[in-house]
């Protein structure tokens, strides 16, 4: 495999591109396609609670024909139904049919009720009773995981966060916090640049990095999140693309390029909040005006 395994802090090892099931919906659509992801070669599988295809992600996995050992499953508490992390796991196993996950993640900070020493507690047991392998956060910045890290007795494991070059400054403060307390990070939405706001100044340094590697832009972008120490979480509902992924893992960019990506990305995080401010104050302004217009409508006096 291209991608190699990563050792985690607890001994245990990752690997370091996952198929992520997000958006994926339920029903056949996300049993077929996380089957087509494991025959491609994918052995790492991301879910969640809020995904609502846990179910459909465990009937794939069973029918694979892989040993359980050999499928690296992570999953979320994304506070489903209102439902505790204890009760939630052990939902989460009956609906992959799997008697442990790899990997578990607190899917959001604000999911750590009543507070997150406390969750993260809960987290420790889970790992204790042989529920999890592995337990970790997601979307936590730094002064979360220092709260965590306060009153901890086991370190988590992984840190899941939004990285790719247009978000890489704002969250290198917590890749760099994670490389002083040996916690892997993992990425999600590393596409976003070519999916989301494509146009943007990553342009011209994607394309020419691809054209000198023989590479599309999506595997370059990927090689570029390996190249930070990231666990990558993608996925993509076409063969061809996901086993062009998989070759992304032997790109080798140099490190003129990856600052080239580094500096086109802080150029384009700064035209995308100047863009955002603008929205938002058109939103305003138009929002203004349709109340300033119902107030005279309705012989109001508002000025």
């Amino acid at each position: 495999m291209p991608w190699d395994t990563i050792k985690l802090n607890d001994g245990h090892s990752i690997p370091s591109i996952a198929f992520g099931t997000w958006k994926l919906g339920n029903g056949q659509g996300p049993i077929d396609q996380v089957d087509q992801a494991l025959s491609v070669g994918f052995s790492h599988v991301g879910s969640a609670q809020a995904y609502r295809n846990e179910a459909e992600a465990g009937i794939a996995i069973r029918e694979s024909g892989l040993a359980r050992e050999d499928i690296f499953i992570t999953t979320k508490y994304s506070g489903l139904d209102g439902l505790d992390i204890p009760t939630s796991i052990r939902n989460s196993l009956k609906n992959l049919g799997v008697t442990y996950v790899d990997l578990y993640l607190i899917h959001h900070p604000r999911l750590a009720v009543p507070d997150i020493p406390t969750a993260w507690r809960q987290m420790e047991e889970l790992k204790e009773m042989g529920l999890v392998k592995s337990i970790g956060v997601s979307n936590f910045e730094v002064a979360e995981l220092e709260i965590l890290l306060a009153s901890a007795k086991i370190k988590p494991a992984a840190n899941q966060i939004l990285l790719h070059p247009y978000v890489y400054a704002k969250q290198k403060p917590i890749i760099e916090y994670a490389a002083m307390h040996r916690q892997q990070f993992a990425s999600h939405r590393d596409l976003s640049p070519i999916t989301v706001t494509p146009g943007g100044p990553l342009d011209t340094p994607l394309n020419k990095i691809a054209e000198r590697l023989g590479a599309t832009n999506d595997q370059v972008l990927l090689a570029w999140v390996k190249a930070k120490g990231a666990v990558v979480v993608t996925t993509s509902s076409k063969n061809y693309r996901l086993e062009g992924y998989l070759r992304a893992g032997d790109l080798e960019l140099t490190d003129h390029e990856i600052s080239a990506l580094d500096k086109a990305g802080a150029k384009g995080a700064t035209q995308l909040t100047a863009k955002t401010y603008v929205y938002r104050l058109l939103v305003l302004t138009l929002t203004g005006a349709m109340a300033l217009g119902f107030c005279n409508y309705m012989g109001l006096d508002v000025l």
